[in-house]
């Protein structure tokens, strides 16, 4: 026995000590010995190698179980989730009506990772529908939008009214709206040379740049310094000056001046959004070449994305699969309402105030009382101009495209802070300044100054929305630039996402009110001014101070 046990202990390196119960000898018929070496005894010795390989099997095995049945579980789940999506997707192309967009086809939905950022970043688009048309469906809220329906109605009448007991006949006379759009060939003509220089300038270029990095035009550091410097003097000149320039030589009333100056923004923001997307793709396939050459967009990717209702570039967006004309007719009518109803506002709200009150003294008194008087046409202009270009504007744009997200606003109006209005008023708006402005300036300081990343933000956007309305008035009177940049600023801190609850909401409509009153008086006082007392040796000095602060004065002593 003593010799048997030695010889196992001697064979495992004395690995094996020695069981209680040894000193029997060994019974041969009990002793087996496997292909790999290890050997079970009558008394219960098990060789240490045998164990731990069985049990390395073991664990291997549970592990293979393990990792199948949670395959078999995701593609079950899987399974069941698009089950629910195509009952849901069939329930909505059952229930929703023609006037609102239809889901995205199962082609375009497995085409979905087209439409996805590079590595997660940028925004992703995807097939949804403006907000305003899912509220429409519930009778409640299209209730409201009957209210102001009605509302345009005794506008109407009492104009008609009005105009027939002091003239004896009905004056159907829309003459603000004819000032307004007045010399419009010109700002057609303007338009089309914006747009055809945006389109040849800025991809001309790129495609230069591209092409240079390939290292077959020279050196591709002085081909990226020449063709960016002609793509910023082209900014500055071709998009900045030229179309300001024609404006201000010609004298074009406020709505065709709106329409060239937001035009020419925006078709700025859009060839700087084509650069900013692009430059990164063809600097990686320089640095890498996996293909014949650079990734240029085709051009008429470029040229849908100069005509789709977004401001961030993509080579691809989610499309619907027909176009619905009765659906683009009937926005473009709304936007046609929202223009009637902004005259009538104008017309018996704001002229016969301003038209009288620039003939007063300007004290404290009139102010205050100017101020709350412009708050219904301010608050009415606010949401007709939302409704008519946020909502009606683009989405018969997108529809005349197929342009799946129509996600241009969200709901704003529930916004318990003004950060969350700020980023829900305005979302096509807001997202470039969000990626190319404020994610940029973290990008080139290494996230080292949020807060002046925000400032820049803010800084910006006033500087652009006061430039428009000073080109727009002809006058440069900064209300909205400081509204922007003091109050716009605080309540953007003190106001923040942390305050919920239904007393925030209703502080942040009364500062909304506020403003619009502020903004609509102001402006308006200004623009009287500026007729009633023109200056006759113009200087910069008069042009940057505000005439409504000394003409009332000199009117009364006349």
């Amino acid at each position: 026995m003593e010799n048997g046990t030695d010889n196992i202990l001697r064979s495992r390196n004395g690995a094996i000590p020695q069981m209680p119960g040894s000193d029997r000898g060994p019974d041969p018929g009990n002793e087996q010995q496997s292909n790999g070496g290890s050997h079970i005894l009558s008394n219960g010795i098990i060789e240490a190698d045998g164990v731990i390989s069985k049990k390395m099997q073991l664990k291997r095995k549970a592990e293979h179980l393990k990792n199948d049945l949670l395959r078999q579980f995701d593609s079950q789940v899987s399974d069941l989730v698009d089950h629910l999506l195509e009952e849901s997707s069939s329930l909505e192309r059952s229930s929703v009506p023609a006037a609102f967009s239809p889901p995205m086809s199962d082609r375009e939905r497995a085409k979905l990772g087209h439409f996805r950022p590079p590595h997660g970043e940028g925004k992703h688009f995807t097939n949804r529908r403006s907000l305003l048309d899912e509220l429409f469906e519930v009778d409640h809220i299209r209730t409201i939008y009957h209210m102001f329906i009605a509302l345009l109605i005794l506008f109407i009448l009492s104009t008609l009214v009005v105009d027939f007991i002091d003239e004896g006949r009905l004056v159907l006379d829309f003459d603000l709206l004819v000032y307004a759009f007045g010399q419009f060939p010109l700002v057609v003509c303007t338009w089309m040379c914006m747009f055809l220089s945006v389109f040849l300038v800025p991809y001309t270029l790129f495609h230069l740049w591209a092409q240079s990095q390939s290292g077959s035009y020279g050196h591709p550091r002085v081909s990226s310094l020449l063709l960016g410097s002609a793509f910023l003097l082209y900014q500055v000149l071709g998009l900045g000056l030229l179309p300001a320039y024609v404006v201000v030589t010609n004298s074009l009333p406020p709505a065709s001046c709106f329409i060239i100056i937001i035009e020419q923004v925006r078709l700025m923001m859009k060839a700087h959004s084509f650069v900013r997307e692009n430059v990164p793709k063809v600097l990686s396939w320089a640095k890498d070449k996996t293909s014949p050459g650079p990734a240029v967009p085709q051009v008429s990717q470029y040229l849908y994305f100069l005509f789709a209702p977004t401001l961030i570039y993509r080579d691809k967006y989610p499309r619907n699969p027909v176009t619905r004309w009765s659906y683009v007719a009937s926005n473009f009518l709304q936007v046609l309402g929202c223009l009637c109803y902004a005259y009538y506002v104008f017309v018996r709200l704001c002229i016969p105030q301003f038209r009288s009150i620039s003939l007063q003294f300007l004290d404290l008194r009139a102010m205050v009382l100017c101020v709350f008087n412009s708050i219904l046409p301010g608050v009415l202009v606010l949401l007709l101009a939302f409704f008519a270009f946020l909502h009606c504007w683009l989405n018969a744009f997108a529809e005349m495209l197929r342009f799946a997200d129509r996600m241009f606003y969200k709901d704003w109006w529930n916004s318990t802070s003004f950060a969350n209005y700020y980023r829900t008023w305005n979302v096509v708006v807001h997202d470039w300044l969000y990626y190319y402005v404020y994610r940029d300036f973290l990008l080139i300081s290494q996230k080292r100054f949020r807060l002046a990343a925000m400032l820049f933000v803010f800084t910006i956007s006033a500087v652009v929305h006061e430039y428009i309305l000073a080109v727009c008035f002809g006058f440069f009177y900064p209300v909205l630039f400081c509204l922007f940049m003091c109050f716009g600023m605080m309540f953007n801190f003190i106001l923040h996402d942390r305050r919920k609850g239904p007393i925030w909401n209703v502080i942040m409509w009364t500062a909304l009110f506020l403003g619009q009153g502020v903004i609509i008086c102001l402006y308006s006082q200004e623009w009287y001014a500026q007729r009633y007392c023109p200056v006759k040796e113009p200087s910069f000095l008069e042009w940057v101070t505000p005439r409504s602060w000394s003409c009332q004065t000199g009117l009364r002593t006349d």
